[in-house]
């Protein structure tokens, strides 16, 4: 095993929830802890053998939702946009509530995020205000 592996596997020791692969619950959590990095790594190990699967450009939007935040985490604002507009065409591709989750909501916060980032010309990184995005799980499947 891996030491990334390794790595993965011990963070997601902590995230079971009821029905869910620890991966994507995990990405969650991490996701709403700023750990963005960490959140594209644990979906990553889900998305990996499913890349050509029915969830396949889900995962990846997912993916790419989180590495835009990494991006902006780094100050690289163009790139941050860049992943963000990858990730909308990927998700915008699933029914609006998907895997436990409301995508239209997602979908409007990659607009809201898009939207800050472009009216400013890429001069002001809307990350730096410690407003933060939170992504929350459905309760139960639509």
């Amino acid at each position: 095993m891996s030491s990334k592996s390794q790595r993965i596997a011990a963070m997601i020791g902590q995230f079971r929830a009821a029905n869910l692969d620890p991966h994507y619950s995990g990405y969650f959590e991490l996701f709403n802890r700023q750990k963005f990095y960490e959140a594209h790594d644990v979906l990553e190990n889900l998305w990996l053998p499913d890349r050509h699967g029915a969830n396949g450009n889900f995962y990846k939007g997912m993916i790419q939702l989180a590495g835009a935040f990494v991006h902006l985490q780094k100050n690289r604002l163009r790139p941050a946009a860049a992943l963000l507009k990858l990730a909308r065409a990927n998700l915008e591709k699933y029914p609006a509530r998907h895997e436990h989750l409301d995508l239209s909501t997602v979908l409007e916060l990659i607009r809201h995020w898009l939207g800050d980032l472009e009216s400013a010309q890429f001069e002001v990184n809307p990350l730096a205000g410690g407003n933060a995005p939170k992504l929350t799980l459905m309760k139960s499947e639509c």
